[in-house]
């Protein structure tokens, strides 16, 4: 990229390389500015006879075209991009979903010297409309060969981000207490109902259950039958792991059990199984309070019907101090 003065009658369809203001201190036209015939007669009208400009050398992809290329690349899902101004695209959810994003590549391509990508945290829960992620790109120009190579990457390892929407899920809920199961919901019912419109979704299907193991596992196949997207067990005592009642009724029903203990405070008695594709949570105390917890890091993604697994569970120490 190379930077000149050039006479006003000559710079149309340049770039300025900086920005253009009045006498008054009001900014008449920003730096990256392709310059029109219209902006010509203006900067004349302005008294202007000359602008200092930018011209791409070979080789060299002007800013704009470099950040839509890689955000080509860079998203999939229910997503459009939006070209904006700075040499930035924004990545914009066009449905309610839950925002995947690979951190190992995203780290990759922020290395490289002409292109930074900022994402939504992964797992999150990203509204229609939100923006999810953005491109920025080196001032003016960015060298066609470090485009090259980051769409390579991109194209051989898939896309970094994922908007996987959320639609339409069904929510099971079982209310345990080892005395009355009525008890639970009159406990946790209000919470549930604000955690989940939090995220667009409601209880689908309640039970209250008597907290034994038997009463447990027939509550949870009554669920299973009508093929919820996610159960979740709000039970009024904390377990001592898979051997407690609800572990155990788990268990008996087939579950498989993904993983107890997170690294996320409040709500490291987390206990996450699967029986077929329908994810089981259980997270004692995190239904007592509406503040942030382990069950809304895990539900975005469970609402999307994403299975997630252990390791996924066991990665959400970074940044999982929430209180």
């Amino acid at each position: 990229m190379k930077a000149q003065t050039v006479d006003i009658k000559e710079c149309t369809g340049r770039v300025l390389c900086s920005t253009i203001f009045r006498d008054g201190g009001k900014k008449l036209l920003a730096k990256g500015h392709v310059i029109s015939e219209e902006d010509v007669r203006l900067l004349q009208t302005e008294g202007m006879e000359s602008v200092w400009v930018t011209e791409l050398e070979e080789g060299e992809i002007g800013e704009d075209d470099a950040v839509m290329s890689v955000s080509a690349e860079l998203g999939c899902g229910c997503l459009e991009i939006r070209l904006a101004a700075g040499g930035r695209a924004n990545l914009i959810a066009t449905e309610d979903c839950c925002v995947l994003v690979d951190d190992d590549l995203l780290k990759q391509i922020n290395c490289t010297a002409s292109v930074v990508i900022a994402t939504a945290v992964n797992f999150s829960f990203a509204k229609a409309g939100q923006r999810i992620a953005t491109v920025k790109s080196s001032p003016f120009a960015v060298p066609g060969s470090q485009l090259d190579a980051i769409n390579s990457i991109l194209k051989e390892r898939g896309p970094i981000l994922q908007a996987r929407p959320i639609r339409s899920p069904q929510v099971g809920i079982i209310y345990s207490d080892p005395v009355n199961g009525e008890r639970a919901r009159q406990l946790f019912e209000n919470i549930m109902r604000q955690r989940l419109e939090r995220m667009g979704a409601a209880a689908s299907y309640a039970l209250c259950a008597v907290e034994d193991e038997a009463s447990v596992a027939r509550s949870l196949q009554h669920l299973i039958k009508n093929k919820p997207t996610v159960i979740l067990i709000a039970s009024t005592t904390a377990p001592a792991g898979p051997d407690d009642v609800v572990g155990r009724a788990m268990a008996r029903i087939g579950c498989h059990l993904e993983r107890f203990l997170a690294p996320v405070e409040p709500g490291n008695l987390l206990l996450l199984g699967y029986k077929d594709d329908i994810p089981l949570i259980s997270a004692p105390g995190c239904f007592r309070s509406v503040k942030p917890n382990v069950v809304d890091l895990v539900l975005p993604p469970v609402l999307a019907r994403y299975r997630v697994s252990g390791w996924e569970v066991a990665c959400l120490g970074h940044g999982g101090l929430l209180a």
